[in-house]
């Protein structure tokens, strides 16, 4: 099995650092550049720990080494507030000041690969995030993965209750997190989907990074939807949707796929998953449903 590299890499936005995160089979690349891929984490955790996360007695919950594997050069970062990134003063980390984070991350990619462009997966509000970003800047992103994602929000369950809080998001950038809360992000949906070990992986991770995540987009997925329309989405486009999933509906999320414009788009329902599908007990009936939608061969043109 080819040893997995890692790299770490601070990059500006303004005056605030952004940690960037790599993992690449070590080696010369077969048959070429490897495709890059780009991983965009969500509201509650930074990037380097939802996606490369270590888990006592396991070896295999860490999707950057999943996709390393399988040939891919991949990449995350945390946003602006999250983990390693610095925190400017007051900001909210927005999910379109998240798009500002990735364009920011963008020239050290290109540096390091020679990619003109990437395919890029989003959970959560993470994929508000990289939905906004392959919008806004559509000669980056040539095939766009997401999942856990929302449009309007409409019929939410699980918004419909975190809205109840948005005069306390409102008043301060700052959300409290601790070792109980990442608990819940596992069992609010449909306890049972992931194991135990993973919720306490996950706060051992980021406890010693931050006290605190930003409200940004939590404000946003209440009071701001939608954030992009479908038919500024022009590339190829994967909507993953989980069984337990309660920050949209059925409904929600296949009006905003009918309406992509690119007619290679693929919408996946999949049992035994809830919210945080990348680490629960089918993450890999996950992967595998991405992996064949980012290495979909080129269309044949006569």
């Amino acid at each position: 099995m080819s040893r997995i590299r890692a790299q770490e890499y601070t990059v500006k936005k303004g005056n605030v650092p952004l940690h960037v995160y790599r993992k690449h089979a070590a080696g010369a690349g077969a048959g070429g550049p490897r495709p890059v891929l780009f991983l965009v984490h969500g509201s509650s955790f930074s990037g380097r720990s939802g996606f490369d996360l270590q888990v006592p007695g396991k070896d295999d919950y860490s999707m950057m080494d999943h996709f390393a594997r399988l040939g891919c050069d991949v990449w995350t970062m945390d946003h602006e507030g999250y983990g390693r990134s610095g925190w400017g003063d007051g900001a909210f980390s927005y999910v379109k000041e998240g798009v500002d984070d990735l364009k920011a991350a963008m020239p050290v990619v290109e540096a390091e690969t020679g990619a003109k462009s990437m395919l890029m997966y989003g959970g959560s509000s993470g994929a508000l995030r990289a939905v906004c970003f392959a919008a806004a800047c559509p000669e980056k992103v040539s095939r766009l993965a997401l999942a856990a994602m929302v449009y309007t929000g409409k019929g939410s369950p699980t918004l419909a209750e975190r809205a109840k809080k948005l005069d306390l998001w409102k008043s301060s950038n700052k959300r409290p997190v601790d070792h109980a809360f990442f608990s819940t992000i596992f069992t609010r949906d449909k306890p049972g989907t992931s194991e135990d070990v993973v919720a306490k992986a996950l706060a051992d991770s980021e406890a010693p990074l931050c006290t605190h995540v930003p409200t940004g987009t939590y404000i946003d997925m209440c009071a701001h939807l939608p954030l992009v329309e479908p038919e500024a989405v022009t590339c190829p486009t994967l909507l993953v949707r989980s069984e337990h999933d309660g920050i949209a509906t059925d409904e929600d999320v296949m009006e905003f796929f009918a309406r992509l414009p690119n007619k290679d788009k693929q919408f996946t329902m999949m049992d035994g998953q809830s919210h945080a599908a990348t680490l629960g007990l089918n993450r890999h009936r996950f992967c595998h449903v991405l992996h064949v939608f980012l290495s979909m061969p080129a269309k044949a043109r006569a």
